[in-house]
Order: C-alpha cells, then structure tokens, then sequence
C-alpha cells in the first residue's frame, strides 16, 4: 500500500510546454523563409523594371555631360583669345619701352641740361615696366587656368568616352535581348501555325467533305445557310450538330496546345450586301454579330473555356466575292473560325 501511495503522488511528466516552444521556433523559421522569398521576389522584379530607367538616366546623363563639354570648348576658346590679346598687349609695351629706353639713351647725353625731363622720362618708362609686369602676371594666370581647362576637358573626355562605352553595351544587350525575343515570338507563331493545319485537319476530317464547309486561307469557313435560317441567329438543328463536333476538336486542341502560347479561336459573322432592317435588327452589323455570338454560346454549352473564344461581327464591309449574283450573296453569308494569339 505504501507503495501504491508513492505512485500516485509522483507528478506525470508535462511535454506540453516543449511541444509549443518547437511550434513557435518552426513558425518563426517558415516566417523567415518567407520574408526571405519576398525580398528576392521584390529585389528581382526592381532590377528587371530598372534597366529602362538606367538607360534612360543614362542617355541623360551622357547629353549633360556633352553639354557641358560644350560649353568648356567655347571657355577655352575665349581665354585662348584674351591670351593673344594680352600678348599683342605685351609685345607692344615692349616697342614702347624700346622706344622710351632710346630716348632716354639719346636725352642721356643731354641730362645736364634736361635733367627734369630725364626724370619725367624714367618715371614713364617705370610706369610702362609696371604694366608690363602686370600684363605678365596677368598671363601666367591665364596660362594657368588654360592648363586647368585642358584637364577639366580631358577628365570630361574620359567620362564622355566612358558613358558612351556603357551605353553601347547597353544598346547592344537590349538588341540582343530584342532578337531573342523576335525569335522567341517567331517560334511561338510557327508552332501555332502547325496547331492550327492540325486542327483544321481534324476538323475536316470531323465534319466530312461538304461544299458548304471549306478552308480559306488560315480560316474554316461555314455558310451560313448550314447554321442559321435566313434573317436568323437561331441556330437550326443541323448547324447545332456541326457546332457541337466542332467544340470536341477546340476541347482536344486545348489539351495538346502549350500552356505558353496564348490562343484563341476567333468566330467572324458576316452577311451580304443587301440590308437587314428588321424590328430584332436593324442592320446587318447586328445580325453579324448575333449569329457569331451564337456560335460561340454553343460554343461554351459545349464545354469550350469563355476565355479561349471571341466573337467578332462584320456586317457586309469584308466580303469574298464582290459580285451581285446570289452566289455571291451565298458564299459572303458565312461563318469564319480562326485559331490565333490574343
């Protein structure tokens, strides 16, 4: 019996409180990881949308830098300018010293009895020795800031020749990538032509070899009469049943079509040249429109995706024979397919 008491008096172990601490360390690590994705996702998605703004700073930068040199070439050329003039400047103050200097050598022999004019000589000729010395001053700062235009322009130079080297290597990445992407819709479009012979094959195969029923260039055609009474777009029982073959292929095609090229099977409805004008229509445009927009219902009710149909009316403006018989009105009321891109 005493040892019965102790057993029951012995606390069970509790694993709870461990099992939340290792609960709340895995959602701290999935939390992480997921911050972690968020930040690549952002980072790359910015680099992808920032390489136009990068060229377009770039272009900028690279017509500024242009300017500027410019506007340093016209600077250079108006200090080089001054810089002649001031040595006009100095080599006539030369001439005139020489000039000054002769006559003080000539009145020199007369100094005993021009004494005063002797010393208002020398204080000219030392006025014109001042100006000389300032003209000299004036272009050894002139020499100085030329040297220092010289290599501003060169410094431009280089950054100039730089900016154009990153931007040829930018023109030709994009030109690159231009190409690949050329390619890349080019054999999008050659397999979506080959999907299409494919499919229009099957069709053809489908719905047997009727006169009413045709192939036009990268189109199916239908008559209208073989789906639609006359100034109806009540689809009749035998249209309903070509309808519904139809729909079986688009379904068949949607599974062997790569889910990255984007296609769509445009219906067109088209009528003759002689106008509807009826209560449910007023004009052909609208009837063209209905009979395509009936089709593509049929179309749905059938089990075709909404977003792989699109329906579109012509009214009489596309017709395929121009003449005023009544086979020309039969073969221009007509139904067309057309497997294309968005």
């Amino acid at each position: 019996m005493s040892y019965a008491r102790g057993r029951r008096a012995r606390p069970d172990t509790n694993y709870w409180p461990g099992f939340v601490d290792a609960m709340a360390t895995l959602l701290l690590v999935v939390t992480f990881l997921l911050s972690v994705f968020m930040v690549v996702q952002f980072i790359v998605t910015q680099v992808a949308s920032g390489q136009d703004t990068a060229l377009r700073k770039l272009n900028q930068q690279i017509a500024q830098l242009t300017e500027l040199l410019s506007l340093e070439t016209s600077t250079k050329r108006t200090l080089e300018d001054n810089l002649a003039s001031l040595r006009v400047t100095i080599d006539t103050q030369k001439e005139k010293n020489a000039r000054l200097q002769g006559l003080i050598d000539t009145e020199g022999k007369k100094a005993k009895d021009s004494a005063g004019q002797a010393s208002s000589l020398a204080k000219g000729l030392q006025e014109q020795k001042d100006i000389g010395a300032r003209a000299l001053a004036r272009f050894e700062l002139l020499n100085q800031q030329l040297a220092a235009l010289r290599r501003q322009i060169a410094t431009l130079e280089e950054a100039l020749e730089a900016s154009e080297s990153r931007d040829n290597q930018s023109q030709t990445q994009i030109a690159d990538l231009g190409k690949r992407l050329n390619l890349a819709l080019a054999r999008k479009v050659r397999e979506l032509a080959r999907y299409r012979s494919d499919f229009f094959g099957r069709l053809r195969t489908i719905l047997g070899d009727r006169e009413d029923v045709n192939i036009q260039g990268d189109r199916f055609v239908f008559q209208a009469e073989v789906l639609f009474p006359s100034s109806s777009d009540i689809m009749n029982v035998e249209g309903s049943a070509q309808i519904d073959k139809l729909a079986g292929a688009i379904v068949q095609l949607q599974k062997e079509i790569p889910s990255e090229i984007n296609w769509v099977i445009r219906v067109d409805g088209h009528t003759d040249v002689r106008p509807i004008a009826s209560p449910e229509f007023p004009s052909n445009w609208e009837l063209s429109s209905a009979r395509a927009i009936s089709v593509v219902r049929q179309l749905i009710h059938q089990g075709v995706p909404p977003n792989r149909l699109v329906a579109a009316g012509f009214g009489e403006f596309q017709p395929i024979d121009t003449g005023d018989t009544e086979e020309a009105f039969r073969r221009n009321r007509r139904i067309e397919l057309k497997l294309t891109e968005k």
